[in-house]
C-alpha cells in the first residue's frame, strides 16, 4: 500500500477534509484517547495484521467505534 498515493487521492477528492472533521467529533476524540497510537503505528509499519485486527476489534466493541465506522463508510462511498 502506497500511503503517499492514498493521501494524495484523498486530498484531491476532498475526502481528507471530511475525515479530518470526523476525527474532530466527540466520537473521534474519544477513540483517539482510547487507542494506543504507538501500538497502532507499530502494527501498521510492520504489517502486523493480527495486531491491527485486535485494535480494530477493540474500537468496534465501543458505541463510538461503531458510529465512526459507519461514518467512515459513508465518507468513502460518497
Amino acid at each position: 500500500m502506497d500511503i503517499e498515493k492514498m493521501s494524495a487521492k484523498l486530498e484531491s477528492s476532498g475526502k481528507a477534509e471530511q475525515l479530518r472533521r470526523l476525527a474532530d467529533t466527540e466520537d473521534g476524540r474519544a477513540l483517539n484517547a482510547m487507542v494506543d497510537a504507538a501500538a497502532l503505528a507499530k502494527a501498521i509499519s510492520s504489517g502486523d495484521k493480527n495486531a491491527m485486527q485486535g485494535i480494530l476489534r477493540q474500537v468496534l466493541n465501543t458505541e463510538e467505534g461503531r458510529r465512526i465506522a459507519q461514518q467512515l463508510s459513508d465518507v468513502m462511498k460518497g
